[in-house]
């Protein structure tokens, strides 16, 4: 990123729960603003290694973290008097650390989930299990973060844009405030549910691109398979009371157009891996960090049958990941399913 920082530090103090890439990157970004950030990592020896040598040693291993950040494996160390806080755990683990983390939270701290994914069982996103914990007054205040983003990107500087969403926008417009830089550019939106949802399923649809593209179906086949991807996602998001105009912004249509596309994504990998012969448990075990989409088609095939929602791209992808369904005969079927307007 920019080696250009502000002259004086940002007063207000920060937190990001969670040394992945993109917790990672997201404290690289705050700190090149001048604002001290405490990262927590679950894993003590990762948090000596980045104030020891400066550098995270499993995720973007190639990038210097500037001396504003300090990591630590104790998450009362790490939320003590903040009033910035970014959760980005993965979907399986934010329940498991909030229900430790809760407790150490400041009153009236902005609160940030950039996590993608729907709860197993629950079925509910990571708003919603935040608010659970944190309770309906600290909830208000919950605020997700979406939208096309690679860390590594994020990382090097390269323009980004995405959406922080909250039911009250006044609090995204505050979260807008403190993280948009020249390179990283936020945009306010009310519909939290939205985004969300699609933060979540577009993860699904781009493992079905990677079979896609792994079975060598062509430009054409990827093209439909991702606008009729993103017609099922806004089918389940305004049937659950979203805004549709969310469906075409970048946490939407944008983020759906990278994660189906782009090499640096975990789950058209996983897809493509698929769609070129490997069996599921194989080109599962090969990964190195998650990939959402695989809890997540479980999640979102049991959402779309509680709520009577047709996607079948989902159920496809659901079927050979946990049915070991052969995925040539799922894409036989979506591509022989009964003919019917494109607006259904």
């Amino acid at each position: 990123m920019s080696s250009q920082t502000p002259a004086t530090e940002n007063p207000t103090r920060c937190a990001v729960v969670g040394a992945g890439s993109f917790g990672t990157c997201l404290a690289i970004l705050l700190a090149e603003k001048q604002y001290t950030v405490d990262l927590w990592a679950r894993d003590p020896g990762v948090a000596k290694a980045i104030n020891d040598d400066r550098w995270n040693p499993r995720y973007l291993k190639d990038f210097r973290l500037p001396e504003g950040v300090q990591a630590t494996a104790s998450l009362e160390q790490a939320l003590h008097q903040k009033e910035l806080v970014l959760s980005v755990v993965p979907s399986h683990g934010v329940r498991e650390v909030w229900t430790q983390a809760a407790r150490f939270i400041e009153p009236g701290a902005l609160l940030i989930t950039a996590s993608k994914g729907i709860e197993r069982g629950s079925c509910k996103l990571m708003h919603e299990v935040l608010e659970e914990i944190v309770g309906p007054e600290q909830g208000r205040r919950i605020v997700a973060l979406s939208g096309p983003s690679f860390a590594r990107e994020i990382a090097e500087g390269r323009p980004t844009a995405v959406t922080v969403a909250a039911r009250d926008e006044t609090y995204a417009i505050a979260a807008q405030a403190i993280l948009s830089s020249p390179l990283f550019r936020c945009y306010s939106n009310a519909d939290i549910l939205g985004v969300e949802l699609c933060g979540a399923l577009k993860n699904v649809i781009a493992i079905a691109i990677g079979i896609c593209d792994g079975m060598a179906l062509g430009e054409n086949a990827r093209a439909s398979l991702i606008t009729r991807g993103l017609r099922e996602i806004t089918r389940l998001g305004t049937g659950l009371g979203a805004n549709p105009l969310t469906f075409l912004g970048l946490s939407g249509i944008g983020d759906l157009i990278l994660t189906c596309t782009g090499d640096l994504s975990r789950n058209r990998s996983v897809g493509l891996e698929i769609g070129r012969g490997k069996k599921v448990k194989d080109a599962l075990q090969g990964l190195t960090q998650v990939a959402e989409g695989i809890r997540t088609a479980e999640s979102a095939h049991r959402l779309a049958r509680r709520h009577d929602v047709d996607m079948p791209i989902t159920q496809g992808v659901y079927q050979v990941l946990y049915e070991g369904r052969d995925f040539r005969q799922a894409a036989a079927d979506i591509i022989s399913r009964q003919l019917k307007s494109e607006v259904e």
